[in-house]
């Protein structure tokens, strides 16, 4: 029976969008059950930007990509130094440091060029000697502080990123699912990784650079003022020139840039498609087309690539002219006042610091302008974690919201009135109502985006009614506690995760303080201890892959011994059964129906067999109730149902049933 999901993995957002969110968004439901809720699949039952084709860099991406600049910078940069603040006695020891490293560096000329004019020039050894142990002792001191300060930076870069990470991580756990719906898998992991990957590289490669790179500037102009002023303008007079052909070459680089950060992003996005899709691919026979296609994208990103490196490039032989440039009207205008010795002031030891002094004023202003898109980069992937952080999480529990565990659940599950639309307007279900009695097995049957996945969303409050109410036991869900409620009810999904650990973990997930004998007795309730047994180490075995070891109706089974063990008060079965063959399915349709006895459970399209047996048949169509009752009634009236019986369910039984012959 098809249902609302069925088109879910193809096009999330094209359909119901109720449709996607068991389907591809399930990782919510395992967070609610790290925090209690029982018989989920757990965490990240899909795989990585299912719902994504393009991946974390891709041109749909709902933020910004990578090659575009923070639209507030400065807001940002605010926003950032909060999380430095909690490393502030680091922070002070850098910048001190970074004080003593710039004192050792600016020390070294002076005492170069005082060893030419008093100790070389007049043939002192014995004091050229003693200048030079000071000289080496200066540079030693400079090698261990530069050390030190790196050690430090990296320490406070990593604690900062590693809070970011965490805050973020933490953020996802409390979001919405609509945030989920809203944005593909693939994005939200370029947050917390590419993102803040870039923010730690940034920090602990350029912070420092900046405030060295201030520091020395101010501190070289000082000393070359105090020595000459004239060969101090003489060093200047490149800087205007460096600004101009920087800016110039930055200008043309950074539209480049972000081009090759954008084709970049496409190809990566082909590739994942390619290969998340590659099972497709080889059924229609499309690999030469996806070569094609990977070979014009890869073509249009070196093309893009080379004239963004080549341009780039040119920025460091341009330096390095205007380098030499300052060097020869140094060496050349400072020799001619030497030798005529204009006011006596300049020697050749000055020439000699004033060199140095060039060198290191403008190597500060390169490495400046080199780090500057990096900061940039930084600071938009920042904006992007913080538009994240932003967001407004799942509202709060009620001051008197009620803990079903300490109340127990009965069962009584009502729908009054209950209209629902994801995007406020298009109303998914409408004016739906329902009472299911405790103990009772309803069975949700309708075409594909009908709206029974949404009842379900709403019954777990993934989203919150907006007309209408939802009562268990005649209390209103918005007045239960989510992780109560959600800790009452037990999902089975069509589609299940599974960690990379042992068989036992992965169905301990169900209820993490389980037995062995426990997690043992749910797998053969389920009819998974045999298969289990004749895994290599059992129990034991590692899974790898979302379980890529086992088969799909394996994996089925591991996850109904999940919601064995759970023992939730609701169950919820989604085509629980539908990737099994015949003979395990009458196994776990047994299983099934013990595991049912005394507990409220929604069937959402299950086969034939278990529809028939459900106490209640709703029949949604459009979002509203159509029919309601048993199989045979709603036969009888030969209705929607009747049609869809006729149509769907006639050919399927003649198979089943001669199926079910050839077992028995």
């Amino acid at each position: 029976m098809p249902d609302d999901r069925s088109n879910a993995q193809l096009s999330p957002r094209k359909v119901d969008k109720g449709s996607s969110v068991l389907q591809d968004n399930t990782h919510s439901i395992g967070t609610s059950s790290v925090h209690g809720m029982r018989g989920v699949g757990g965490p990240g039952m899909h795989r990585f930007d299912r719902r994504g084709p393009h991946g974390p860099h891709g041109p749909h991406s709902r933020f910004m990509g990578p090659g575009e600049r923070p639209k507030n910078l400065g807001k940002t940069l605010v926003r950032l130094s909060r999380y430095l603040k909690e490393d502030i006695p680091g922070l002070i020891i850098v910048i001190l440091s970074v004080l003593l490293n710039m004192a050792c560096t600016l020390i070294g000329p002076l005492l170069i060029g005082q060893a030419i004019d008093q100790y070389i020039i007049p043939g002192d050894f014995q004091g050229l000697v003693r200048i030079s142990f000071l000289l080496l002792g200066v540079y030693i001191l400079n090698s261990l502080v530069a050390f030190l300060q790196g050690f430090f930076m990296a320490s406070i870069s990593e604690k900062t990123v590693a809070r970011m990470r965490r805050d973020l991580f933490s953020k996802y756990q409390v979001l919405p699912l609509k945030f989920f719906d809203s944005h593909t898998h693939g994005e939200l992991m370029s947050r917390i990784t590419n993102d803040i990957d870039t923010i730690s590289f940034t920090l602990h490669a350029s912070l420092t650079q900046f405030i060295s790179g201030v520091i020395t500037i101010i501190g070289t102009i000082i000393l070359m003022l105090l020595k000459s002023i004239i060969l101090t303008l003489i060093t200047l007079s490149v800087i205007p020139l460096m600004f101009l052909l920087t800016r110039l070459i930055t200008k043309h680089t950074g539209r480049l840039f972000i081009e090759q950060q954008k084709t970049l992003g496409e190809l990566n996005g082909k590739i994942e498609e390619t290969i998340s899709g590659q099972r497709v691919v080889k059924l229609f026979c499309r690999e030469q087309h996806v070569i094609a296609e990977f070979e014009e994208s890869n073509q249009k990103l070196k093309k893009t690539a080379l004239k963004a490196q080549v341009l780039s490039r040119i920025m460091g032989p341009t330096m390095n002219m205007l380098n030499n440039l300052g060097f020869a009207l140094i060496a050349g205008i400072g020799g001619l006042l030497a030798v005529r010795n204009v006011g006596g002031a300049i020697t050749v030891g000055t020439i000699s610091v004033f060199l140095n002094y060039s060198r290191q004023f403008t190597r500060p202003l390169n490495e400046m302008a080199n780090q500057y898109n990096m900061v940039l980069a930084a600071a938009a992937g920042a904006e992007r974690v913080f538009r994240v952080l932003d967001q407004e999480p799942e509202p709060a529990d009620a001051p008197d919201a009620v803990d079903l565990r300490e109340v127990g659940v009965k069962g009584h599950v009502e729908f009054e009135n209950v209209s629902f639309a994801y995007d406020g307007e298009n109303l998914v279900l409408k004016n739906f109502s329902l009472e299911v009695k405790p103990g009772q097995m309803v069975a949700l049957v309708g075409a594909t985006g009908a709206g029974k996945t949404t009842i379900i969303n709403l019954l777990m409050r993934f989203y919150d009614v907006k007309e209408g109410s939802i009562r268990i036991d005649g209390i209103d869900i918005r007045k239960i506690k989510r992780e109560s409620l959600r800790s009452s009810l037990g999902i089975v999904l069509q589609d299940t995760y599974l960690f990379n650990a042992s068989v036992r973990e992965n169905i301990r997930y169900g209820r993490l303080d389980a037995t062995d004998e426990e997690v043992e007795q749910a797998a053969k309730i389920a009819h998974a201890h045999d298969f289990i047994m004749r895994l290599p180490q059992g129990y034991d075995t590692i899974l790898t892959d979302d379980g890529g070891n086992l088969s799909h109706g394996q994996r089925q089974l591991l996850a109904i011994a999940r919601a064995v063990l759970a023992d939730p008060a609701i169950l919820i079965l989604d085509e629980a059964t539908s990737s099994v063959d015949t003979r395990t399915e009458i196994y776990i349709q047994k299983a099934m129906l013990n595991l049912m006895k005394g507990r409220t459970s929604f069937v959402i399209a299950h086969r034939l067999s278990t529809i028939k047996d459900a106490d209640l048949i709703v029949v949604i169509d459009n979002g509203k109730l159509v029919e309601k009752g048993t199989h045979q009634e709603l036969l009888e009236r030969k209705g929607v149902y009747y049609n869809l019986y006729q149509s769907q369910f006639v050919r399927t039984r003649q198979v089943e049933d001669k199926n079910i012959e050839a077992v028995l």
